[in-house]
């Protein structure tokens, strides 16, 4: 029997939904959450993210203002710009969209930024806070697949979940999610031994790795909630012939669109899984829809902690 597939886009149109309910509380009390997005250099994928990220706010009816640097744009800027937002009460939330030009100190501006405005959830502050169960800000993708998981009923306490992949993005907080919510959590990554088998352990595996379609059927155990949050372009013809052998389910539609726009997002669990797995995330449609509900949450709940208001929390539906 094939995975049930978890629809993301629909889960974040539901976050979204309750969030407009609660923005709307919020502005008549003459509070209207702000976001700051700032973009530096000419990345195409990043002024698309951005771009998504401020058409979001802005349907929300959160205040929100988007600043772009050229490509010389340097590491003191960028902080002398930090330093303004965060002096600026109406704004609640900063995003600094990565990557940054490459003589830019990454690691600097991300600093600079207050962490009760850290709505990325990435300064150090944040990230313990979230360690030692405290409330703030956690990274929006792994707080998306813990939305993901929860509202699509499948338990998490008690359960063995696999996490493949250990950036500070995605994978090490995930973890941490995951081992709050009382699962036992395994973190694999490049000196890993025995992978397959280590992930075939899980009932909960989440593939954050960054390679095309490696976790194949082999990886998963019968039954397992699968969580693919791999966003890569496949240009190869002989990669797309790896990923969709002819007749599978979705190959037509799916070669369409290569031999259109000579190119096709995959994530890192090829499409055999859903054979295998229990639920499986799509990629398009699946973790990332949620990545940009939580950065709204996150704005939201940051203006209200600000303002002392109670903690908002999403929803199980």
């Amino acid at each position: 029997m094939p995975a049930t597939i978890l629809d993301g886009t629909t889960l974040a149109n539901g976050i979204r939904s309750e969030l407009a309910v609660t923005v709307k509380t919020m502005a008549a009390a003459g509070v209207r959450p702000g976001l700051a997005v700032v973009l530096a250099g000419h990345n195409s994928a990043s002024e698309i993210y951005v771009r998504g990220k401020v058409k979001a706010s802005e349907q929300l009816g959160l205040n929100s203002e988007q600043h772009t640097f050229s490509e010389s744009s340097s590491t003191g800027e960028l902080i002398a710009l930090i330093e303004e937002l965060n002096h600026r009460d109406e704004i609640d939330g900063i995003l600094v969209q990565l990557p940054l030009p490459q003589h830019v100190d990454s690691k600097k501006v991300l600093m600079a930024v207050d962490p009760a405005k850290d709505v990325d959830g990435f300064h150090p502050v944040n990230v313990g806070l979230l360690s030692t169960q405290r409330p703030g800000l956690v990274p929006c993708t792994p707080a998306g697949i813990m939305e993901i998981l929860n509202r699509s009923q499948i338990p998490v306490a008690g359960q063995e979940a696999v996490v493949v992949g250990r950036s500070d993005i995605v994978g090490k907080p995930v973890a941490m999610l995951l081992l709050n919510a009382n699962a036992t959590v395994t973190v694999c990554h490049s000196k890993t031994r025995n992978l397959p088998e280590v992930c075939r352990r899980a009932d909960i595996l989440v593939a954050a790795i960054g390679r095309a379609g490696m976790i194949t059927r082999d990886y998963v155990k019968p039954g397992a909630a699968v969580i693919d949050v791999g966003m890569n372009k496949v240009a190869d013809a002989a990669d797309f012939k790896r990923l969709f052998a002819a007749g599978s389910p979705d190959s037509a539609r799916r070669l369409e669109t290569f031999l259109m726009k000579g190119s096709v997002l995959v994530g890192d669990v090829h499409p055999e899984v859903a054979e295998v797995a229990g639920a499986l995330t799509p990629v398009p449609g699946g973790v990332g829809p949620l990545t940009i509900a939580m950065l709204m949450y996150n704005t939201v709940k940051a203006a209200r902690m600000r303002r002392g208001s109670p903690i908002l929390e999403p929803s199980r539906k």
